[in-house]
């Protein structure tokens, strides 16, 4: 098998391959590390080669229903035992887990071969992956722009045709983000579908969740069997799907009734390619007889941007504390998250949980929404995928920002409570270009970001579905039938089609 050949096929069917004989798990392998030997300098999306592990692996391979397919997990929360998880911190080297998470097992008794971990931003904070550890991963689709976050790593190896899928997780669109970006399909399940353990009983107090990146619905229903039901020890079992979500997939989803809105929930400014994006949409979904009209519920973005923000507060400053107790040093942490533990640091706990307690409201509104729609669309993104560097806070600011953190004046002026505007500040700049997907992981319903547009500079500009809790085979019916009328894994993004090129170019 070629690359060309390799490219033409998701996981799903190159697992098939390995089941008639065609191609063997060694071949797979092999290719998949060629290719990410022949991008890493462009798009630098795995830190960390497992190909030891992996070519042990072939020798007791799983017989499971994707054996012998090339996979890449995140170095993050996606424990491997006996290997660093970083988190993109210089940090968190010292951390090495004794035992594999308990996807990261499911993941290798469904018979993927792990040979590798993707790059993200430092604690997996931001919509972008641009690590002072790894340094910044590129957009296979326009090199000089992000590939999103957290799970950009991850994105740009599917995207750039390394892997067919890769292993991502989502505490505030990382897996949405940047599959809008690089012209990917993700689904984020509700909070409860995928066990965290056995290291973590919830991700950010619940808000995030396990998944993947990839080409194929198919191939995101079958990851999704693959990891859902609880392990020992979880903090609660949700009701499992009536029957496998590969099936149920391929189900008619029906006549559904779409409330839209292209209206930035924190009031910042939305880009006409995003509008464009969803009116595009809402113009399919209506062909396919589907019932759409424009409606949110009715919430406080603004408040809840800022609960978002309180799940930095109380968690950044416990990683930081993590990674001392490691041995690291306060140098070892970048400048924003050190700003965000020393914010943290000064909530009381009874802020922290007056913000905790407000997931409630937020959970309430949309479900009296749901009450009328099966589902809320909305742009995954209010922004093209950015370049390199736009959303970075200005030198200046940055400058002012370390000076008071390293002089203990942050502190103190957070604690007398006088940074109120420096921290709205932080929640409205960091969410300006991402404030759609936040409600998702706060109130802990599925959420899915399809490939449906492409603006008019070739730049993915992927659109999301929100469903009621539980309702990720909806979702998956609605993909499954969009994928049907509008195709996506034909589309490849330009480092990809180069390659083909390359391998079919006369020697």
């Amino acid at each position: 098998m070629d690359f060309a050949h390799y490219l033409q096929h998701d996981a799903t069917a190159l697992a098939a391959l390995v089941r008639r004989g065609d191609t063997t798990p060694a071949e797979l392998l092999a290719l998949a590390l060629t290719r990410n030997a022949d991008v890493h300098g462009r798009i630098n999306a795995v830190c960390r080669l497992l190909d030891k592990q992996a070519l042990a692996q072939l020798a007791h391979l799983s017989s499971g229903p994707l054996a012998g397919v090339p996979f890449l997990i995140k170095d993050g929360v996606q424990d491997y035992a006996g290997v660093p998880t970083s988190f993109g911190s210089r940090s968190m080297q010292g951390y090495v887990p004794s035992e594999h998470a308990a996807v990261v097992r499911r993941y290798l008794q469904a018979g993927l071969v792990v040979f590798g971990k993707t790059n993200l931003p430092e604690f997996a904070l931001k919509a972008v992956t641009d690590s002072v550890l790894y340094g910044r991963a590129s957009n296979p689709w326009n090199l000089d722009h992000t590939p999103g976050g957290s799970s950009g790593g991850a994105a740009a190896a599917v995207a750039s045709g390394i892997v067919p899928m890769a292993a991502g997780n989502d505490g505030g669109g990382s897996l949405r983000i940047p599959a809008a970006c690089c012209g990917l399909f993700a689904l984020r399940p509700s909070r409860g579908r995928v066990s965290s353990g056995p290291a973590i009983g919830e991700v950010w107090f619940g808000a995030s969740t396990e998944g993947v990146l990839s080409r194929s619905v198919r191939d995101s229903a079958l990851a999704l069997d693959i990891l859902s039901g609880p392990e020992p020890g979880d903090p609660f079992d949700i009701v499992p799907p009536a029957a496998p979500y590969v099936d149920l997939m391929r189900r008619d989803p029906g006549h559904l009734r779409i409330g839209f809105s292209t209206v930035s929930p924190i009031g910042t400014e939305v880009h006409p390619e995003a509008v464009l994006a969803v009116q595009k949409t809402v113009a399919l979904l209506r062909g396919l007889g589907h019932e759409v009209e424009e409606a949110a519920p009715e919430l406080d973005g603004a408040a809840l941007a800022e609960s978002f923000l309180h799940v930095y507060f109380g968690q950044v400053p416990a990683m930081v504390a993590r990674g001392k107790a490691l041995g690291a040093r306060s140098a070892d942490v970048e400048l924003m998250s050190r700003l965000l533990a020393t914010l943290g640091g000064s909530v009381s706990a009874g802020n922290l949980t007056t913000q905790l307690a407000k997931w409630n409201d937020f959970s309430r509104a949309l479900a009296r929404f749901h009450a009328r729609y099966d589902m809320l669309l909305t742009p995954t993104l209010a922004h093209p995928p950015i370049r390199h560097g736009q959303g970075d806070p200005p030198r200046g600011e940055q400058f002012v920002l370390d000076l008071l953190q390293r002089s203990g004046l942050l502190g103190i002026l957070a604690r007398l409570g006088l940074l109120e505007g420096t921290v709205n500040k932080i929640a409205r700049d960091s969410l300006r270009y991402v404030p759609f997907t936040q409600l998702a992981n706060l109130t802990g319903t599925p959420a899915m970001s399809v490939p449906l547009h492409w603006t008019a500079a070739g730049l993915p500009l992927g659109v999301q579905f929100v469903a009621r809790f539980g309702a990720e085979d909806r979702l998956l019916q609605l993909a499954h039938q969009l994928e049907g009328v509008a195709p996506w894994f034909d589309r490849l993004a330009p480092l990809a089609r180069e390659g083909v090129k390359a391998e079919l170019a006369p020697a």
